[in-house]
């Protein structure tokens, strides 16, 4: 697992030596560079001063970094080279060298003072490079000694994620983040947090059992009543003195446990944890669209439309069938409910399956939503929740089927259901 935290506190760290190191080294040479002008600008004028107090040929310096020249204001003096008359009062930097050049204008006279700063340069540079050293060096041993203490802090809350990163949720292991088998710096907080932590995990746990109790009693429970409708109207219909009336009626309480069963199905594949599938087999997709097409044909009584199976090839899946039945029984269920005249076909692919109406169709805006639970194009239509198709493609993402819709409103609509080409056999 990537050290996400330990990472991210490394690069705070980097980032903020790396700021420091431009924030000190741009101080000390702006600092270097406001020493050395301040440096020769005292020098020349303390020199200045010394001159004017006792004027004279004797008080001019002459040294190793500074001497002077004084033109009296009777007329050019030889002795005042001729370059240094184009300065105007005040000091300057001679271009290309390390001189710097200070004129001053009296009454008696012009004073030029010429400073050699080659060597004060040196002493300025020395001198910063070694307070940058020692400011950068303080400064990335500060930071990383704290860096250190802090990975030392966070890897137990590391080391605590990784851990839990692997827990399988319907079993999670709670001894290994007991309070004993915790790393040895660990703090409060982290010995809190795993506290934290294993609370949480009994009520995964005992939330992922009660699940496991409810899927398996209402797998049990729901489907006993419906079988024991579906067997009693079975046998009240086949009673030769039920009237056409009371027929009709036991029609609808079988289509309507039909409809139960099938949602039930779907909710108890969909209860059930992703890696924890139905049971499978191999079977022909054509028997399953047939089963499902006798099914809805009641939907279509006293209405004009043709129902067919076209075959375009075999298709045979190693699969849940029952996943199948659910989905291809709701597509033709709401296919029945919204075609009134026309045409309802199911196509069979070696790959794929399609239902083709010819019913209302659905605009642009109820064609975004068709997949959204309870949302219904048509509330006027006494028939169904609004649940079909919500149920048919959390179906389908779950076995890895993908199901397209395509519809027109007023030219019908087509669902496509894509098998995966792992659950593909060959015919």
């Amino acid at each position: 697992m990537p050290q996400g935290l330990p990472r991210r506190i490394k690069l705070a760290f980097v980032l903020q030596a790396l700021v420091g190191s431009i924030v000190i080294s741009l101080g000390i040479v702006l600092g270097g560079l406001f020493v050395h002008d301040y440096l020769v600008d005292n020098r020349v004028q303390a020199e200045a001063r010394a001159f004017w107090s006792r004027p004279g040929p004797s008080a001019l310096p002459r040294s190793q970094t500074i001497r002077g020249h004084f033109e009296p204001a009777a007329g050019p003096s030889d002795s005042v080279p001729d370059g240094l008359r184009r300065f105007p009062a005040g000091i300057h930097t001679v271009p290309g060298t390390s001189e710097s050049v200070y004129v001053e204008r009296r009454d008696q006279g012009t004073l030029y003072l010429i400073f050699d700063s080659s060597l004060l340069g040196r002493a300025v540079i020395w001198t910063g490079a070694l307070a940058l050293a020692l400011s950068l060096l303080t400064m990335y041993l500060l930071s990383w000694l704290t860096y250190r203490t802090s990975k030392r802090l966070v890897l137990p809350v590391n080391w605590l994620a990784g851990v839990v990163s692997r827990w399988d949720p319907r079993a999670p292991d709670l001894e290994a983040i007991a309070p004993s088998r915790l790393p040895p710096d660990s703090g409060s907080e982290v010995l809190a947090l795993s506290r934290a932590l294993a609370g949480l995990g009994h009520r995964v746990a005992r939330f992922v059992q009660r699940e496991r109790d409810f899927t398996r009693d209402a797998s049990h429970e729901l489907r006993t009543p419906l079988t024991v409708i579906r067997v009693a109207t079975d046998l009240m219909m086949a009673e030769p003195d039920v009237g056409a009336r009371a027929h009709r009626s036991l029609a609808r309480v079988q289509r309507a446990g039909r409809d139960m069963e099938s949602v039930i199905d779907a909710f108890l594949i969909l209860a059930r944890e992703a890696d924890v599938a139905p049971q499978t087999e191999e079977f022909d997709v054509r028997e399953v669209v047939e089963e499902e097409v006798e099914r809805v044909r009641p939907l279509l009584a006293g209405k004009d439309v043709e129902l067919d199976i076209v075959q375009e090839g075999e298709s045979r899946l190693v699969a849940p069938p029952r996943v199948l039945h659910v989905i291809v029984g709701n597509l033709l269920s709401n296919a029945a409910r919204f075609t009134d005249a026309g045409r309802i076909a199911v196509h069979v692919y070696p790959g794929h399956v399609e239902v083709r109406d010819t019913g209302i169709g659905m605009a642009p805006d109820a064609l975004s939503r068709a997949f959204d639970p309870f949302y219904r194009a048509d509330p006027d239509t006494p028939n169904g929740k609004g649940m079909g198709l919500s149920i048919v493609r959390r179906l389908g993402e779950r076995f890895g089927w993908p199901v397209e819709l395509y519809s027109a409103e007023g030219r019908g609509t087509t669902a496509i259901v894509r098998f995966g080409a792992s659950a593909l056999r060959p015919a």
